[in-house]
């Protein structure tokens, strides 16, 4: 699995995602997006769902980190919350699982340290996707391959920061011995090329690259 890493370093990771209200959600759009980006140089996609996934491995032979948004009573977890979503995402040949290590009341019995454990038998990477540094501090114990800054500003209340948590990435590659992938609200050239100078293994775009409509609400706010 180093190798799937190596294809990654320093590169850019696509998310590729769309929601059910949204109008480029389906297997059939994601695809196409992750083969633009493929074709643009990104080395790597991230995409929610199975059969999101098996489109996507149909048309691309980047690495995938695969996750499935779900969501269960009682909990706020909605990242591969339980052993289940990691069995779905095993059969679809993803290369790296993501699931949520944040501290939040978790639907799985099973703790983390063992989920990554079940990942790893399976020959397969797990991302820790973290919101805070002592997420990450107890990710990186409890064995995650990748730790990732995407929930970093979404677990702490209703408002969301305008701009990507360049402290946290930075913290984070001068103190954990795992690879950085910096994720989160990263919208234009400025952000990425700061970004980059935090040092992060691996930089994640997702909206700036594969939502139209929310692109489109930024240019349409800055008129304002």
């Amino acid at each position: 699995m180093k190798k799937v890493l190596d294809k990654m370093k320093e590169g850019l990771i696509v998310s590729c995602q769309a929601l059910e209200n949204e109008p480029l959600f389906g297997s059939v759009h994601m695809k196409q997006m992750a083969l633009a980006a493929q074709i643009g140089g990104a080395a790597g996609i991230r995409a929610n769902s199975v059969v999101d996934i098996v489109a996507i491995k149909g048309v691309t032979d980047l690495p995938i980190i695969g996750l499935i948004k779900r969501k269960y009573k009682d909990s706020s977890i909605y990242i591969t919350p339980t052993i289940k979503e990691i069995d779905e995402l095993l059969d679809t040949g993803c290369e790296i699982i993501a699931l949520d290590a944040t501290n939040r009341k978790s639907p799985e019995k099973l703790s983390l340290k063992e989920r990554v454990r079940y990942i790893h038998e399976k020959g397969r990477l797990a991302m820790a996707d973290v919101s805070n540094y002592q997420e990450a501090l107890q990710a990186q114990k409890d064995g995650f391959d990748i730790i990732s800054t995407t929930l970093s500003g979404y677990t702490d209340g209703p408002k969301v920061p305008l701009k990507p948590d360049f402290k946290l990435v930075n913290k984070l590659v001068k103190t954990i011995d795992k690879p950085i992938f910096a994720e989160g609200r990263i919208r234009n050239i400025g952000d990425i090329k700061k970004m980059r100078k935090q040092n992060p293994f691996a930089i994640v775009v997702g909206s700036a690259i594969t939502r139209p409509q929310e692109i489109t609400k930024w240019f349409v706010e800055a008129l304002k």
